[in-house]
């Protein structure tokens, strides 16, 4: 291994394979910055430039636009409640409350603080324990995956306070609809389409998550007497105290390393890592009611697990061959297009590139942490313009960037449908955050149910036969019980006063 470090560093830290990552994480930065550009169309539009490239420098600079794009993305989530990516949905929750309460500077600071940290955590874990962990993470199946991705449905419980669990079962449930319109990949035929081809390939997270957050935010602020701007005394304040420092390293810490972890299993990725570590964080916090409101906490978590999945992902990509998520599925087609082939033999066929990415990954890190740390200050004044220019140019942002992935004008009226319906629902206090998670893990839930039944020949048996599964199953039940056996022992007057 040390043999490798030292051959990594060699790689690395070559002028031009230096020039190459500052030139992946600008680029992958400022793609992060704009609602609907995500790290899949970054590295889409890298790819000719990295085609000219060694297959070292490519892999290092596309790698830098992967994480530099994830470590950018939380900024529009934080200012405008626009996360174009999925992975920054979490931050919203408590970024965006930070940000209108005139704390957008030190929201922007903790979530590339956490962003840092759990980068560097993961790029220690992937140098220590890739090869392992890559063939832990084959170990499971299908029944394993449809069991997490049911616990991580389950945990919309943290998202909520006691009073409105059923209305965030419910908007889970509506998210699962939405998440089954289209084709369906097992059998090839469509459904809820209603007759209109645009509808054949599903309903585009992007439109989805624009509508219910960023353009139903505008809509609320446009429908209010007199909008007014956040507190503009400390927008652009960027100081963290002690005591906060403290009270996020531990979550920002074990975030980290739930976030690898998760970000090891293919298919699962940053996003399922961030929501998953933003629902832990509440169910250990002590007072759950700060989460959704403005919490340190409820941001630094998911910043951090999201740029640590980001970052284990590459482990079942390098070591296997098998890509974690779609973005590192484009990665591994560029590795074949260099005549590489990514798997167990890659450390001794190719061990520069290997080692030259994971260095580069810690290099990277800094360098980004360099880089948007002193545009804070800069990035969050854009609160301080007036809402009658802001709202518009969220309205705009949000419609452009959907109309940029599709070209298609049934999706700008599908998404102001979308985004109507969620103003109602937001004033009748649904919880919007359900919704989209349950849209998320909606296709995964049904393709790895199907293929569980499959090979148990129709019988639900899978969900005990396995130990992964049962504990997971476990794991769900108690997590739907708490609320229950707490909503029993409220008083009857608490109650009623909770709803």
């Amino acid at each position: 291994m040390l043999e490798g470090i030292q051959l990594g560093l060699n790689t690395a830290f070559s002028w031009q394979n230096i020039l190459y990552l500052l030139t992946g994480c600008i680029a992958g930065t400022f793609i992060g910055l704009l609602p609907g550009l995500g790290p899949m169309t970054a590295i889409a539009l890298m790819i000719p430039i990295a085609a000219s490239l060694e297959p070292s420098s490519g892999i290092i600079m596309m790698a830098a636009v992967y994480y530099g794009a994830i470590f950018g993305g939380s900024t529009s989530a934080i200012l405008i409640n626009a996360p174009g990516v999925a992975s920054t949905v979490a931050t919203s929750f408590d970024g965006y409350p930070m940000a209108k309460k005139g704390l957008a500077g030190k929201a922007l600071t903790v979530a590339a603080l956490a962003s840092f940290t759990g980068g560097i955590i993961a790029a220690a874990l992937l140098l220590i324990s890739g090869p392992t962990l890559a063939e832990l993470s084959l170990s499971f199946q299908s029944s394993d995956y449809f069991a997490l991705m049911i616990f991580a449905l389950v945990c919309i419980a943290a998202f909520t306070t006691q009073s409105s669990f059923i209305k965030a079962l419910l908007m889970a449930l509506v998210g699962l609809m939405l998440s089954t319109v289209g084709t369906d990949q097992t059998q090839g035929v469509p459904r809820f389409t209603f007759g209109h081809t645009d509808l054949l390939d599903g309903i585009s997270f992007l439109l989805v998550v624009m509508a219910t957050f960023a353009l139903s935010e505008a809509l609320l602020n446009i429908m209010k007497k007199s909008p007014a701007n956040p507190n503009t005394d400390r927008i652009s304040e960027m100081r963290i105290s002690q005591a906060e420092l403290k009270d996020v390293a531990l979550p920002v810490t074990r975030s980290s390393f739930l976030g690898f972890f998760v970000g090891l299993l293919p298919g699962t990725g940053a996003t399922i890592a961030s929501l998953l570590a933003y629902g832990g964080e509440q169910r250990v916090a002590k007072t759950r009611a700060e989460f959704g409101t403005g919490s340190i906490r409820g941001l630094a978590a998911p910043e951090a697990a999201n740029n640590a999945a980001a970052t284990g992902s590459f482990v079942p990509m390098l070591s296997l061959g098998i890509p974690g998520s779609g973005t590192t599925a484009i990665m591994l087609g560029a590795l074949i297009a260099y005549g590489v082939q990514p798997g167990p033999m890659l450390y001794v066929a190719e061990p520069e590139i290997f080692w030259s990415v994971i260095v580069s990954m810690w290099l990277g890190n800094i360098v980004l942490l360099m880089l948007n740390l002193p545009l804070i200050p800069y990035i969050a004044r854009l609160l301080l313009l007036p809402q009658h220019i802001l709202m518009p140019l969220v309205l705009f942002f949000s419609l452009i960037g959907v109309y940029m992935v599709s070209f298609n004008a049934f999706d700008l009226r599908l998404m102001v449908l979308f985004a109507a319906s969620a103003v109602i629902l937001r004033i009748l206090t649904f919880p919007m955050a359900p919704l989209i998670l349950g849209f998320i893990l909606g296709g995964m839930i049904e393709e790895n149910l199907a293929r569980a039944l499959l090979i148990h020949d129709g019988s639900w048996s899978f969900l005990w036969e396995r130990p992964i599964t049962l504990v997971l199953c476990l794991l769900t039940l108690l997590a739907l019980l708490v609320p229950v056996m707490k909503g029993r022992g409220t008083p009857s007057s608490t109650r009623k006063r909770l709803n």
